[in-house]
């Protein structure tokens, strides 16, 4: 194959250099956006980064339900500490820090005894107990059922990016229930043991 005269190579440099800084831009603007409650942008950024944050994650677990449940739980994360995230830092640097990061701790947690899935299920069941009944159905048939993102989307007759946004949000309320059952003080003592990552704390 012929080489690439220098002068194409450095025209093709030029360009790609503003269209990066460009798309930068655009993320930024979009990561202001969902700092300021726009569930668009918010949407609009998984979107963007869904594929990469799942190929992340299939990297470390092959375990197509344990990488879906990961991705869903990087996405909740990110969604909590977005208003602390610093602009400064690039929002899809922070974004793939999380996804190795909670793929490798989950590859890495033993599994749960029975007695402590039973535990776990009682206290989900309580917090299930104060959702509207359309996002305790989602959760119930996700978490207690077992299906997978794509077997609801065809018994709801959804697209897949749908089924994910709305189990982020009914999650994302699951933990605003969560909040506000445990009180102030134990959240608090809890998010001591919080790694920082470049640009916030997760």
């Amino acid at each position: 194959m012929a080489d690439v005269p220098k002068s194409m190579a450095a025209s093709a440099s030029a360009i790609s250099l503003p269209a990066r800084a460009r798309k930068r831009e655009e993320e930024a603007e979009l990561v202001r956006l969902a700092q300021s409650g726009e569930e668009a942008a918010f949407e609009e950024l998984i979107r963007r980064h869904q594929q990469r944050v799942f190929g992340l994650v299939h990297g470390i677990l092959r375990r197509r339900e344990d990488v879906e449940d990961v991705v869903q739980q990087v996405f909740l994360k990110v969604f909590v500490s977005l208003k602390r995230f610093d602009l400064r830092a690039a929002f899809s640097t922070w974004l793939y820090k999380i996804s190795r990061l909670d793929g490798v701790v989950s590859a890495e947690r033993p599994p749960e005894s029975p007695a402590r899935r039973a535990e776990t299920k009682d206290i989900l069941d309580q917090l299930l107990d104060e959702l509207p009944e359309r996002d305790r159905e989602l959760l119930m048939l996700k978490e207690i059922e077992g299906f997978s993102v794509q077997e609801l989307a065809e018994m709801l007759d959804l697209n897949v990016n749908t089924v994910k946004v709305r189990l982020f949000r009914v999650r994302a309320r699951l933990m605003d229930v969560y909040h506000r059952r445990v009180g102030p003080s134990q959240d608090h003592s809890a998010a001591k043991g919080r790694r920082k990552t470049d640009g916030s704390e997760i």
